[in-house]
């Protein structure tokens, strides 16, 4: 069996509970069994995973709860991180690193940050510094004063701004994706003219 069919019978097992890790392996040549893994889900939230073998079913309810689906019934046991690293280490090492997000707050009618943002700054480019390939996307909000041209000059001057301070830190302009969105996507539901500081901010997503 080959190790597309491993990872098409992954595919086609039925989730639980939304995208879930999963690791697949043929083992024995390929020939005569396949291995799934269910892997930690970051943050260590709860994960599970069905499997289904033929109309028999495995249930996948832990972190490193793992299944061997034999010629003849699928067998479950308990896998090991020291098992994973060994099998798949240099998978999971090519793999990028989860997306990371981070919310920054302006001045009201300003692209200035809050001194409480300027030191989350920090965090940001730290998380920057461990990526060997960055991927940033800066968005920019305003709350619901003023025009809707306003708000949307606004909004792309924010997030200038931040993909600016991002590119005198060394990260390459390339790099960096700014966009406005005014007041469209408001964080916390306003009516218009409504000073709101949750909603002036700019959302940096790294990947």
């Amino acid at each position: 069996m080959s190790f597309a069919s491993a990872l098409r019978r992954v595919q086609h097992a039925r989730s639980l509970r939304g995208m879930l890790a999963v690791l697949a392996i043929c083992v024995n040549a390929c020939a005569m069994q396949e291995r799934i893994i269910l892997l930690p889900e970051p943050g260590g939230g709860p994960t599970s995973l069905a499997v289904d073998q033929g109309g028999r079913e495995v249930l996948l309810d832990r972190p490193y709860a793992a299944t061997d689906l034999t010629i003849a019934n699928p067998w479950p046991y308990q896998a090991t991180p020291e098992e994973v690293r060994g099998t798949f280490g240099a998978a999971l090492a090519a793999q990028p690193e989860h997306a990371t997000h981070f919310t920054l707050y302006f001045i009201e009618n300003s692209d200035e940050l809050t001194d409480k943002s300027k030191v989350m700054l920090d965090e940001v480019f730290a998380n920057l510094a461990k990526r060997p390939v960055r991927d940033v996307v800066v968005v920019g909000h305003t709350d619901t004063v003023g025009s809707d041209e306003a708000n949307d000059i606004l909004a792309r001057k924010r997030a200038n701004t931040v993909k600016a301070m991002l590119v005198s830190r060394g990260v390459p302009a390339e790099d960096v994706v700014a966009i406005g969105r005014g007041k469209r996507q408001l964080l916390v539901p306003t009516p218009d003219r409504t000073a709101e500081p949750l909603n002036r901010r700019v959302e940096i997503v790294v990947r």
